[in-house]
């Protein structure tokens, strides 16, 4: 590495110590990054960390899996002729939404997940402009920076309730609970769950390190899929534990969805989380 030996040391966890989602309230650092950002400085360090990773052994793993997941996703769109949707058979483009990133200007581990998502764009073959960024917390500045990597920047906080209608790589690095339930919760059908494929905390690992009550009734699409789909991990080397730690990819195999009881995909209320103390998200309301 060249200067990252010591931001490492800094934001290496303690051993034996759980990971975190990232906290998601809005901090008011915001505009102080704004105004001090350079962006042509900014966008030359991420390059210089996609190198960085590009050299690293984990990469291979990452991009293997990566292929392989997208290579099983279906090429054809789903068009809203009717109430369940038509499928248009001419295949289309993967795309990549980022939900959550974080302030990546000045955390190291958002720069670093960042990175990665850049080579995961170049492996998969994405269009940088067909990569859909949010994360209330960005900066003008931070946007500015995506705009000039060629990064597409959402204007409206979705929450997570995106409606995959074409193959979709959701890139949620160590995001709350909520968020996944969200977006496992708006594509909860044996037509949209298998055009998706979802980078991020791991699914069985979030249901290990919750309460199990709680976990189902507060998280019920996101409890039900930690059993039904397909889940990858992803190499992490102790050093960067913090950065891609307890990270896979997690996929829904057509055949799979299609012999599940029909009860699965009933009751498909939108989640409230009335019971949550700790949501770990900022829903649309709380940003005005």
């Amino acid at each position: 590495m060249s200067d990252c030996g010591e931001e490492w040391q800094v934001i290496r966890r303690r051993k034996g110590s759980a990971h975190k989602p990232k906290n998601r309230q809005v901090s008011g650092g915001t505009t102080c990054r704004q105004e001090e950002l350079d962006v042509v400085k900014t966008v030359k360090r991420i390059h210089e960390t996609v190198a960085e990773l590009r050299c690293e052994d984990f990469w291979v793993d990452w991009k293997e899996k990566l292929l392989e997941v997208a290579a099983s996703l279906p090429t054809s769109v789903i068009t809203n002729e009717n109430a369940r949707g038509t499928e248009n058979k001419l295949p289309t483009q993967l795309q990549c939404i980022c939900y959550g990133l974080g302030p990546f200007s000045s955390i190291v581990s958002a720069r670093y997940q960042l990175a990665m998502m850049l080579l995961l764009l170049e492996a998969a073959q994405i269009p940088m402009e067909d990569c859909f960024m949010f994360d209330p917390v960005f900066s003008a500045g931070e946007k500015g920076v995506l705009k000039e990597l060629g990064l597409t920047v959402l204007t409206e906080n979705e929450e997570g309730k995106r409606l995959a209608t074409k193959p979709s790589i959701f890139y949620l690095m160590h995001c709350g609970k909520a968020l996944y339930n969200n977006l496992l919760w708006k594509n909860w059908s044996t037509d949209h769950l298998p055009r998706i494929a979802i980078i991020g905390n791991s699914f069985t690992g979030m249901k290990d390190r919750s309460v199990e009550r709680e976990f189902t009734r507060d998280y019920r699409f996101l409890s039900q899929a930690a059993t039904m789909s397909k889940e990858r991990p992803l190499t992490c080397p102790s050093r960067m534990m913090d950065v891609f730690g307890d990270t896979a990819i997690m996929s829904f195999s057509s055949s799979s969805l299609l012999k599940l009881p029909g009860s699965t995909w009933n009751n498909l209320a939108e989640p409230q989380y009335e019971n949550c103390e700790d949501l770990e998200i900022i829903l649309r309301e709380a940003q005005r």
